[in-house]
């Protein structure tokens, strides 16, 4: 029998886990071909899951449970969750029940005929109109500016074969960007349509900050267009000052006592530059930040306990 590896990761999700686990128990059961291990890494919880997640343990031996001695963040924790997975499949889903575990019989069909990946993709949801136009504008960005052409509305749920877990083993990536990965690993990828329902019970965790580390890390790890864009742009804009300097200074020759410039110009002038530096001086920051991310090469994290291994 082959094994699929089942990994979820978990931060205060004490509402959900019981349906988690009971609906992708009675998904793996009903097909007698595939014998089933499930990984939950707790993410340091302050709620009851933990307590929760060994209960769920203690009952059925193919829960398995890393609980981790601190919160090591959204992207650090789901993966290093699923480099423990020894499946000849991984299915990846997120534990607050927008990836619908009733899914997995079509991922695995995908996988049975051929393809290394099967990917979800998120073409309706249930969340706000304005949002969800948000997101899909992201992923048109980020595909635009790739080297590579990135899965769009990807979230990471899907199914992977093992031999794709065992090349991003080899990655050794301190904080990878997985969405990206999958595309630039080059293997045969199927996809998906969904429509992502909304969260049942409990509160997003997707806050403001996690959402733009993830934008900039899709951005930095598969981009250098927009490095180039900022040399291309300030030279640009070194000319049209040159340019407009010249003018300028024939205007005024010509017209010495009746051109009359007030500061306004070279206010508005000041501030165009100066914003446009600074903005590229912080895209230009978050790419030394992931340069210093790599050298550091820090652990994905750090386990406290591990539970059915």
């Amino acid at each position: 029998m082959k094994l699929v590896s089942i990994v979820s990761g978990c931060y205060n999700e004490e509402d959900n886990l019981e349906e988690l686990v009971r609906r992708v128990r009675d998904v793996m059961t009903a097909m007698l071909q595939y014998d089933y291990e499930m990984i939950i890494i707790d993410n340091a919880s302050t709620d009851g899951s933990p307590r929760i997640l060994r209960q769920l343990a203690l009952e059925d031996k193919r829960i398995k449970v890393i609980f981790n001695a601190r919160n090591f963040g959204h992207v650090r924790s789901p993966y290093y969750a699923l480099m423990q997975a020894k499946g000849d499949a991984v299915i990846f889903l997120a534990s607050d029940l927008q990836d619908p575990p009733e899914m997995f019989p079509q991922f695995l069909e995908k996988w049975e005929a051929g393809s290394k990946a099967v990917v979800a993709v998120k073409e309706q949801s249930e969340e706000t109109a304005l949002f969800f136009l948000v997101r899909r504008a992201y992923y048109k960005i980020i595909s635009r500016l790739s080297d590579n052409a990135v899965i769009q509305n990807f979230t990471g749920f899907g199914l992977y074969d093992h031999r794709i877990i065992e090349i991003c083993r080899e990655l050794c990536d301190p904080y990878p960007y997985f969405r990206g990965m999958i595309s630039d690993i080059g293997l045969p990828v199927a996809t998906i349509p969904f429509r992502q329902p909304l969260r049942k019970r409990g509160i997003t965790k997707g806050n403001f900050y996690i959402l733009y580390d993830l934008a900039m890390l899709g951005i930095t790890n598969h981009s250098k267009v927009p490095l180039r864009l900022a040399a291309m742009l300030g030279f640009i804009m070194s000319i049209l000052s040159l340019l407009v300097a010249v003018v300028y200074f024939i205007y005024k020759l010509l017209f010495w006592y009746n051109l009359t410039v007030g500061i306004a110009p070279l206010v508005i002038g000041l501030f165009l530059f100066s914003s446009v530096q600074l903005f590229f001086i912080g895209i230009l920051g978050e790419y030394i930040g992931s340069i210093h991310t790599q050298v550091m090469h820090r652990p994905l994290v750090v386990e406290k306990e591990r539970i059915n291994f």
